[in-house]
């Protein structure tokens, strides 16, 4: 079969992508004791971080693989190079992986919907496998696409020797990477997100005790809907969870746990869920401004408008602080004056700084909501020699 290229999704997807992933250290509470020998908690809504423990420690990934692996055949499926429908073979090699299975052989045909499943509810090294070789030609060619997409992701300690996450040298991750891993898969394929909160799932002909999701915290908490497990002897007890609760005034707010190396699959959903409880309690949601309303409207020079909206790109601009102090928040904008056109819609502008008396508890990115064209010659030339004399 021909390897499958997929479009490169780089960072820079970029000015509408970035306030979310941007990560404002938070003056926090302390976090609780978690069981694990790296944690990270993030709020995703807000793009702000609220705990951490050796976020840029070199870990084994174990399963937690199969995030990458997910990301890289979503885009096969968005480019339209593969189909959900489409029924692929299962090689001697896929077949014979040893570790979580799927349970499929290579007399079967089948759908890629079916292995996305088995990668992800199941955690199948064979169906992962079988979706490497469809997607890449070969796993070898897929593992190469998996390290070219972290990088252009700006996974800058993450390397990729196997799709499926078994013990290998140089087979390694971060925390943070982590993070911006799960939080560009959610931002970039939400259409596919329902395969990880998916609690049961067994290929015909294969055992069902085999279905349960390994993600035990879909079955104990009804907001959780995701992701990953991952556990080998090397990396420990491993889950990236992610959790979203409506809150009044703010709407829904997403919390992202990932929690390492922990000492069994019990303590992996404890640590996680008490993270995220803590998430949740000790913190406060705040609405600044909606989705899509402007945050200023600054002057602009030698344009067809006079002033452009500016505000965030992508959502409603929410802040997380310590419960109770969402009162004491201000709001004070930082942008390069004079601007210019042409503005294109889109580019950065400047930062919304929140503060908390004179602690800054978030920043974020600010872009153009509108696009404003040159003027013409002569309205070009009167800004030119107001600017002089101003």
């Amino acid at each position: 079969m021909k390897p499958i290229y997929s479009t490169l999704r780089v960072l820079a997807v970029a000015a509408a992508v970035a306030p979310v992933f941007a990560m404002a250290q938070v003056a926090a509470p302390v976090p609780p004791e978690i069981a694990a020998r790296n944690y990270l908690l993030v709020d995703v809504t807000a793009g702000q971080v609220l705990g951490a423990k050796d976020v840029d420690a070199p870990v084994e990934q174990a399963s937690l693989t199969k995030l990458m692996s997910a990301y890289v055949v979503f885009d096969a499926l968005r480019a339209k190079k593969i189909t959900l429908e489409q029924r692929m073979p299962v090689s001697e090699r896929a077949w014979k992986m040893p570790g979580s299975r799927m349970f499929i052989d290579p007399k079967m045909q089948v759908p890629v919907n079916d292995l996305v499943s088995g990668m992800i509810i199941q955690s199948g090294n064979d169906a992962t496998m079988a979706l490497a070789e469809a997607v890449g030609g070969t796993a070898e060619n897929f593992v190469k696409m998996m390290n070219d997409q972290a990088k252009a992701l700006g996974m800058k300690n993450t390397s990729y020797k196997n799709p499926e996450g078994l013990t290998e040298p140089g087979h390694l991750t971060t925390a943070r990477d982590l993070s911006i891993l799960a939080q560009r898969l959610m931002h970039d394929f939400p259409e596919y997100m329902h395969y990880y909160a998916t609690k049961h799932y067994a290929y015909p002909g294969t055992p069902a005790s085999n279905g349960n999701n390994r993600n035990s915290l879909l079955f104990r908490d009804p907001t959780v809907d995701g992701l990953k497990t991952g556990h080998t002897n090397a990396a420990g007890y491993c889950l990236v969870a992610t959790a979203k609760r409506d809150l009044p005034n703010v709407g829904q707010r997403r919390l992202l746990s990932i929690v390492l190396g922990t000492a069994s699959e019990k303590a992996r959903a404890n640590e996680s869920q008490k993270l995220l409880n803590w998430g949740y309690t000790a913190f406060d949601a705040v609405k600044l401004f909606d989705a899509d309303q402007p945050v200023a409207t600054p002057a602009v020079w030698k344009g067809a408008a006079n002033v452009v909206k500016i505000g965030k790109a992508d959502g409603a601009v929410v802040v997380t602080v310590p419960s109770g102090t969402g009162g004491k928040l201000t709001t004070e904008v930082v942008r390069q004056d004079p601007l210019i056109a042409p503005i294109a819609k889109g580019q950065v502008m400047g930062v919304l700084k929140v503060k908390s008396g004179a602690d800054v508890v978030a920043e974020v990115p600010l872009v153009a909501l509108e696009a404003v064209e040159q003027a013409g010659f002569f309205g070009r030339l009167w800004d030119t020699i107001r600017l002089w004399i101003k």
